[in-house]
């Protein structure tokens, strides 16, 4: 599928910018210097987590890419997604799931930091063949320079992207109820900028849904499902609680889609940079609906072990916090039986 017009203009393209930075911010304010200690006092759950984010999710980018046969600038923004760390999006489905947000945040901050160096060294690894591919279409055509993924430009996309989440962070610390404010603005803002995106293209290029392949949307639907499952299930054969378990999965499948579209605004030329967004665009489109979806099912069968989690919290407080809790084995569901704590 080509794209022979900018998919967004120059207005659509600044208030994308600001809405990104807003979204930066509100998940800046939802975290403290706190959710980075924590994130190494949990080793194993980190451990797990960076698996699933930057194992898991490149190799499934990188199958789907190869099977469903994409067109290189396609093939790269999907491996592109895929190297992404969640937002604030994956946290605010943690907490509708009942899984661990404390969790879940904490590989938001560690793995948006990590980002920084495994980006570039996994878009390396697993898109360089594609790039290849561009460059030789672009020296056949007579260009007069081919094409090389920029990885100075996508790190430099990262550090811009981490400013306004430093200054969302000062907020935190100088005024918590404002960041708190600011943190839940920015999970509703994730919902809108898709909705722009997807409307503003609509306008447009009326026909660019029609014209989308069906591999195209294969492929932005099955790298978030596929990644719900995968975590799910690394996360249960590592035995990890299932409190846990919810929020890998989700940490894992949901990836960050406001910063996919500012690497690829900041960092590719037209008509690549078309190309290349409209995957983003469906991407977040659809994965707000399976997120929802999943949501929803974790939410059903979390229910027991979450009443279970918060029941010892309270037993902990008032009794101290090597006080362990008896339950009946009726009441324990058994997946649960098969972790080795109730806890986060």
């Amino acid at each position: 599928m080509e794209i022979e017009r900018e998919l967004l203009n120059a207005v659509d393209q600044a208030l994308l910018a600001v809405m990104i930075l807003i979204i930066m911010f509100g998940m800046g304010a939802s975290l403290t210097p706190r959710d980075f200690k924590e994130a190494l006092q949990r080793p194993r759950g980190m451990f797990i987590g960076f698996v699933s984010q930057f194992g898991f999710m490149p190799l499934i980018a990188l199958g789907l890419a190869l099977a469903l046969k994409l067109p290189p600038p396609q093939a790269i923004a999907l491996i592109m997604v895929g190297c992404l760390p969640g937002g604030t999006t994956s946290n605010m489905f943690t907490y509708f799931a009942r899984g661990s947000v404390a969790l879940s945040i904490s590989m938001t901050a560690a793995s948006t930091l990590l980002a920084l160096v495994m980006m570039p060294l996994l878009l390396d690894l697993y898109a360089s063949g594609f790039a290849r591919q561009i460059d030789e279409a672009l020296l056949a055509a007579g260009a007069e320079t081919g094409f090389v993924i920029p990885h100075v430009n996508i790190v430099i996309s990262l550090l811009l992207v981490l400013v306004p989440v430093g200054a969302g962070m000062i907020l935190r610390a100088k005024s918590p109820g404002w960041a708190k404010a600011a943190e839940d603005t920015a999970g509703f803002m994730a919902i809108i900028v898709i909705l722009f995106l997807v409307g503003s293209v609509t306008v447009r290029h009326t026909g660019l849904f029609l014209a989308t392949p069906w591999q195209l949307y294969t492929a932005c639907v099955g790298v978030g499902v596929a990644g719900f499952g995968f975590g799910y299930v690394f996360a249960g054969l590592c035995r990890t609680p299932p409190r846990q378990q919810r929020a890998i999965s989700l940490e894992t499948g949901i990836q960050n889609g406001p910063i996919a579209f500012a690497i690829i605004l900041l960092s590719f030329e037209e008509p690549l940079r078309s190309q290349m967004l409209w995957l983003p665009i469906l991407y977040s489109t659809f994965v707000v609906m399976t997120s929802s979806g999943i949501t929803l099912w974790y939410r059903k069968i979390g229910r027991a072990d979450d009443e279970i989690y918060r029941n010892n919290r309270v037993h902990r407080r008032l009794f101290g916090a090597d006080y362990a809790t008896r339950y009946p084995d009726a009441v324990v569901p058994r997946r649960l039986k098969r972790t080795e704590t109730f806890g986060e």
